[in-house]
């Protein structure tokens, strides 16, 4: 029931990536509820101090403004914990005598690849490679930590007997 549960997970987040990527920019905007969720702008003078390389760019308050700025944290964000949650999903799905690890790491590049490339052909949409990175970032930490469980848990199990 547990692996089942799992592949539901796994298909609900695949849905919901392919559904955003089938988006354009504006479609899927948080420019709009952020500024109804946020009039005040809060914590904007402590965000100001912050200035983020993000490749070949600086994202900061300054360089895109309040909104915009949130918007990057959360969507950056979306890819690293989407991505993450979609690895240690498929992992503790497979069975342990699988080399799990490899194999989820595979199947989740697989799938942001195929992300991106959908992107491509959407319009007012881009894919790049620095979004698999970062997709593949959170999904290599996801991974670390669920193999880390998964041997703590194992090795309780040995203790018991």
């Amino acid at each position: 029931m547990r692996k089942f549960f799992a592949l539901l997970i796994v298909i609900g987040i695949t849905g919901s990536l392919f559904i955003s990527s089938s988006q354009t920019y504006e479609q899927q905007s948080l420019i709009p509820t952020l500024e109804n969720l946020l009039p005040s702008k809060p914590f904007e003078d402590e965000l100001s101090k912050l200035s983020i390389p993000y490749w070949d760019s600086t994202i900061s308050v300054e360089e895109r403004g309040y909104y915009l700025f949130i918007e990057f944290l959360l969507r950056k964000s979306a890819h690293f914990v989407l991505f993450g949650l979609l690895a240690a999903v498929i992992f503790l799905s497979l069975p342990s005598r699988f080399p799990r690890f490899i194999t989820a790491f595979s199947i989740t590049l697989l799938i942001a690849g195929a992300d991106e490339t959908h992107q491509y052909f959407t319009g007012g949409r881009t894919a790049t490679i620095r979004d698999v990175i970062l997709d593949m970032s959170g999904a290599l930490f996801f991974l670390l930590l669920a193999q880390s469980v998964s041997l703590i848990r194992s090795r309780k199990k040995e203790r018991l007997f």
